[in-house]
């Protein structure tokens, strides 16, 4: 099977996040047949709820396609490495594979900081592949914080 990668899709939601005036990261849920079913930015300002990550409104929406509270054999692209809530969301999911472009030193959950899914306590880990359309994923988070400063 060839890789097909979603990131286009994910920056697409990250650059709407940043033009709400939020962080601008964005996520998409591909199911095992390669299709986008649901695709979400960041929302925390927006909806004045610090847990409306671009992956938790993305597997909340995906969750109400597929009629489940697990999403086995999808996939997950996201612009910037998941945070410890949102991966444990994707453990909780079932999310079979991770793809993020950039890594997060600060509050990074899965390569960084916590490391979520190496904890003997994670029921479920995906298979994780980093570093997908990273500069371009970098390059929008430098040009928004840039901007408040």
């Amino acid at each position: 099977m060839e890789f097909n990668t979603h990131m286009q899709a994910a920056l697409s939601a990250a650059r709407a996040a940043a033009k709400r005036g939020e962080i601008p990261v964005g996520a998409v849920i591909v199911d095992p047949k390669g299709h986008v079913i649901a695709t979400a930015g960041n929302r925390t300002r927006e909806l004045n709820d610090p847990t409306a990550h671009a992956e938790i409104l993305a597997i909340r929406a995906a969750c109400a396609v597929v009629g489940s509270e697990r999403l086995l054999g999808h996939a997950l692209y996201v612009t910037l490495e998941p945070c410890a809530m949102c991966a444990a969301a994707i453990s909780a999911a079932r999310i079979a594979r991770l793809y993020y472009g950039a890594s997060d030193p600060k509050s990074g959950g899965v390569g960084q900081g916590a490391r979520v899914f190496s904890h003997p306590q994670c029921h479920h880990a995906p298979e994780v592949y980093d570093g997908i359309a990273a500069a371009e994923s970098e390059a929008y988070l430098r040009a928004f914080f840039a901007a408040r400063r």
